[in-house]
């Protein structure tokens, strides 16, 4: 397990020629309902493989337990907002691969935990856009169940790569919102794709559905 520690950020500066990973460079004119033609400036990621309708997955990976299921979490620095997140297991998709293999795979690599897909007809969701007032990029959130009594799963050990720092953790299921209350008041930034979960965990709580 890694100290997350935030590090000093250098000045930002502007990206000249653009970066491999994304295209900012988009200006696209459009036709608004009524008439006016307008120009919207966007970035586009330039890693999606080819004939891939996703760009990457986020792992929704529950742990089964005694007491209760618990989501797998983890923490990690993110320069562009300059503090560590809270985040989901996620990762982008490599060439052929679906959404389900990429799961497990990303989900093996950032917390070494094996995992199962879920096979009620939830194991994947719809296509999810992350920001599209600003960028193309999207995802499928996978959910992902993993079994506390296979051997792989007491101890696991994950594979990151060299320039990956990450903390995982769990927290109950039914104490998400709370969590995400506290964890922002420590400092943390809140993933969407963790608070827009645990604002739907206690919506569902306050409607009763």
């Amino acid at each position: 397990m890694f100290n997350i520690v935030r590090p000093l950020l250098s000045p930002i500066s502007p990206l000249y020629p653009p970066p491999l990973n994304f295209d900012f460079s988009h200006r696209t004119n459009y036709s608004d309902p009524n008439g006016n033609t307008r120009t919207w400036e966007s970035a586009e990621r330039s890693t999606r493989p080819a004939g891939s309708l996703i760009d990457g997955v986020g792992i929704l990976a529950i742990l089964s337990k005694e007491t209760g299921p618990e989501l797998l979490l983890q923490k990690q620095f993110r320069p562009p907002v300059n503090k560590v997140c809270i985040e989901v297991p996620a990762g982008l998709v490599d060439d052929g691969e679906s959404p389900e293999v990429c799961a497990l795979r990303e989900l093996k690599e950032e917390t070494g935990f094996i995992g199962e897909i879920v096979q009620d007809g939830t194991g994947v969701s719809p296509l999810m856009f992350n920001d599209p007032g600003f960028c193309n990029t999207n995802l499928n959130m996978v959910h992902v169940t993993i079994d506390m009594t296979r051997p792989e799963n007491i101890s696991p050990k994950p594979e990151l790569e060299e320039n990956e720092f990450i903390e995982v953790f769990t927290v109950p299921l039914r104490n998400l919102y709370s969590e995400c209350k506290r964890l922002e008041q420590e400092g943390y930034a809140i993933d969407a794709r963790v608070g827009t979960l645990a604002e739907g965990l206690e919506v569902a709580r306050k409607w009763m559905l």
